[in-house]
Parts: C-alpha cells; structure tokens; sequence
C-alpha cells in the first residue's frame, strides 16, 4: 500500500516542535491517536517505543520510519512530520534526523507492512524528493507535495 494511500491531511506536521525522540515519538501519537479509534496516544507511544528499543528506526540522511503493530481489527495508518532542527533519534548514520514517517498496522498484516515500509525507505532514498518535503512550510503544502507524486 502506498504512503499516500494511507495519510490523511490530518496526519501531518510541518515543523514539529519536539525535540527529543520521545517527544517526537509523542507527537506522532498525538496525531495518530486522532486517526486510530479506541487506541490511546499513550498506547500507540508504547507500540513505538517497544520497537525502537529492538533497534532505531532512523534509516540515516535525516529520516525516520517509526512503526508499530497495532490489534487486529485497525485500518493502517500513517503520520508524517517535519522538524526544523532535527532530532537526535540514534539514526544508522548518527546524523539528527528531520523527516518521520510513522506507520501503524495490523498485527495480521504483517506482508503488507513490510512491502509498505519497503516503499516508504525507497520513496524517501530520494534526496531531491527530500529536498522537496523539506522546503514545504505547511502541512497543507507537505499533502500536497505527496498527494501529486508518483513515487
């Protein structure tokens, strides 16, 4: 499933004010709690949390894919936020990282969350798309941006 299939304009923060992963992590939850019915923030944060303590999440150049599984029964979901500053979020290349792409899926969904992860990390491999994503200055404009791609 592709990224655009699963975010909503409700879904996404332009500059972020956290700065620290579990802030970051927090907002992302805040959003997706939002999105997600009858899951709390905090229960989606410790579905984060639990896999980031298996290993970081940030790919390097600036980005992040957290993700979780959530109960059987919830729609995937998706959430994208911008910071400005970057975050220090333990990322392979020990850079701070900028772009988080969160992703929250069924537990039975476990093929289909791996192919989406796969399309997530390609479709943000691009660095001039990169580039893109980190000039918008709205949330409106990072839909926008994502809703007209091809990627």
């Amino acid at each position: 499933m592709k990224l655009q299939q699963l975010l909503s304009p409700d879904a996404i923060v332009c500059n972020a004010t956290g700065t620290s992963k579990k802030r970051i992590l927090d907002e992302i939850c805040e959003k997706a709690a939002q999105q997600i019915h009858g899951l709390s923030q905090h229960e989606l944060l410790m579905c984060l949390i639990e896999r980031e303590k298996t290993s970081s999440t940030g790919i390097g150049n600036g980005i992040a894919i957290p993700h979780g599984k959530l109960p059987c029964g919830n729609q995937p979901t998706a959430v994208l936020l911008t910071s400005e500053s970057g975050v220090d979020f333990d990322a392979i290349d020990n850079r701070p990282v900028d772009i988080f792409i969160a992703l929250f899926v069924p537990e039975d969904a476990c093929n289909q969350h791996l192919s989406t992860l796969q399309d997530i990390a390609k479709m943000f491999s691009d660095k001039q798309f990169c580039k893109l994503i980190r000039q918008c200055d709205s949330s409106e404009a990072l839909y926008e941006l994502l809703a007209t791609t091809d990627k």
